[in-house]
């Protein structure tokens, strides 16, 4: 067992679950959000600065550090986590999504995928045991098995096939396995039919990884198809694992799943959206660059305790991003981070208390119409 203990602590009447995952670089408490630091690093903010927000694991991305800067100078560097800087948990994913996203560049059979790279063009290869030994290479806490993804629009024996390859890979990928403390997840296949969901799910338990992660949502699927099938999945997974919901999402994503029994979750939105001038705020978002901030010498939030709300008015972080300073997107994205890992340390409080309905309440009032 690589992830070296994984307690639920509580069990919520809603589903919720509390837990606490150790792992050989620290423990993350979970429900927990991971931050996005796909090609190593999170956009904008420093180790330091994911620190003092409250991350406390982050995801990264196998298969771009593969591309650039390459296994080896990585492992050079100290590995994943000399490269980072960042000296807590690390999960990375192995490549299936970039799988799907970068389809005109790929070609995939029963064996694995042959590709061109979309950084230089060379031609290179990815099969379950190489992202398994990526991963071991680079030295993180959390690898995923090599699946294949499909979009929302994908056939039905597109689907079906999938699943098959996904659950082959996944015995190839357990069998490649020589790095103890890299704990293995599976990731759950099957597009929206809960028949492929309940084979996959199935076949995936029985390997035994050390978590399981639903992946195939998020690609484009109306967001009552996301939530239909997040409920049908997770009922699958065992109790005692973690369970990780990819790509999700908006808060009132997060609080709802968090409520189906997901324990992890990833999304790009409060760095990519921070870049682009929106905030999360309790009340809903925040449209920094609109001319009514102009001269606003309020916080983008008040009560807020992040750097950016104690040192800088809207009104200054208004002129900073429109004036496209690179402080002006790096404080943006330091609230964002900052908003979500607060939210998910409420709920966990919530959690421990007892009181997470009225939390899941508050959130879902505030943005029912962002999130849903």
């Amino acid at each position: 067992m690589s992830v070296s203990s994984f307690d639920v602590v509580r069990v919520d009447r809603t589903g919720a679950r509390l837990g606490r995952m150790v792992t050989a670089h620290g423990a993350v408490d979970t429900p927990a959000f991971m931050p996005v630091a796909t090609h190593g690093a999170v956009k904008g903010v420093t180790p330091a600065q994911l620190r003092d927000v409250g991350a406390t694991i982050v995801l990264s991305n196998a298969y771009h550090l593969a591309q650039r800067p390459g296994v080896e100078t990585v492992r050079a560097l100290g590995g994943i986590h000399g490269l980072m800087g960042w000296d807590g948990p690390i999960l990375t994913d192995s490549g299936g999504f970039q799988v799907m996203s970068l389809a005109d560049l790929v070609r995939v059979d029963d064996s694995g995928v042959q590709y061109r790279s979309h950084v230089d063009g060379r031609a290179g290869r990815l099969d379950p045991e190489d992202a398994v030994s990526v991963q071991e290479a680079l030295g993180v806490d959390i690898a995923m098995s090599l699946d294949e993804c499909v979009p929302a629009t994908a056939s039905a024996e597109d689907v079906r096939r999938a699943v098959a390859r996904t659950t082959a890979w996944a015995r190839r990928g357990m069998a490649a396995r020589t790095r103890p403390e890299t704990a293995l997840f599976g990731i759950v296949q099957g597009g929206f039919d809960p028949a492929l969901r309940a084979e996959s799910a199935g076949d995936l338990t029985a390997l035994g990884f050390d978590g399981y992660a639903v992946g195939g949502l998020s690609v484009g699927e109306p967001p009552p198809e996301t939530a239909r099938v997040a409920a049908a999945t997770v009922a699958l997974l065992p109790r005692e694992r973690p369970r990780y919901l990819m790509g999700v999402g908006t808060p009132a994503d997060l609080i709802h799943f968090v409520a189906m029994g997901y324990d992890l979750f990833d999304c790009v939105l409060p760095t990519r959206n921070g870049r682009n001038g929106m905030l999360f705020t309790r009340q809903g978002k925040l449209m920094i660059r609109n001319a009514a901030h102009a001269r606003d010498a309020n916080p983008v939030e008040d009560g807020c305790e992040c750097y950016t709300c104690t040192h800088f008015s809207r009104g200054a972080l208004r002129h900073l991003v429109l004036a496209r300073e690179m402080l002006g997107a790096q404080l943006a994205t330091v609230h964002n981070l900052h908003f979500y890992l607060r939210l998910m340390r409420e709920v966990r409080a919530d959690l421990a208390a007892g009181t997470f309905p009225m939390r899941a309440a508050a959130v879902g009032g505030a943005w029912a119409q962002e999130g849903r």
